[in-house]
């Protein structure tokens, strides 16, 4: 059964995304990373570059299959986890928190209420 952090909230293609303040963090929710299987490469979004919601913004690849990443919300990318250039693995070990992808400054706050809450979530993967 896949792990389902209370604190988020959830797009229904997997992203998570974590707000504080006008950040948000954006991630593959736990589900998402045990269906691809172990990821071996991680292409993240360019700094600075500006994020349109429902667009691809990063591409996983794992054992199995290539899968992209879509914008679960519109903002300019101010922060990408390194980290996952060297060790993909991060994002399947732990997908929210040292698994992040990259940090937005939101454009538009009311496209939140779009999104999933955890119990929305759990009930939409069907566990």
């Amino acid at each position: 059964m896949s792990k389902i952090n209370d604190k988020l909230q959830y797009s229904e293609s997997h992203e998570w995304v974590k707000v504080e303040e006008n950040v948000a963090t954006i991630g593959i929710s736990d589900h998402a990373q045990s269906l691809l299987g172990d990821l071996v490469y991680i292409e993240l979004p360019e700094l600075q570059s500006e994020i349109t919601l429902g667009k691809e913004i990063a591409v996983v690849e794992s054992v199995k299959a290539a899968s992209d990443v879509y914008a679960p919300i519109s903002g300019k990318v101010i922060a990408v986890n390194d980290a996952l250039s060297q060790t993909p693995a991060l994002m399947n070990e732990d997908p929210y928190d040292k698994g992040w992808l990259c940090q937005l400054e939101l454009n538009n706050p009311e496209e939140l209420k779009g999104l999933l809450d955890a119990k929305a979530y759990h009930d939409a993967i069907g566990e």
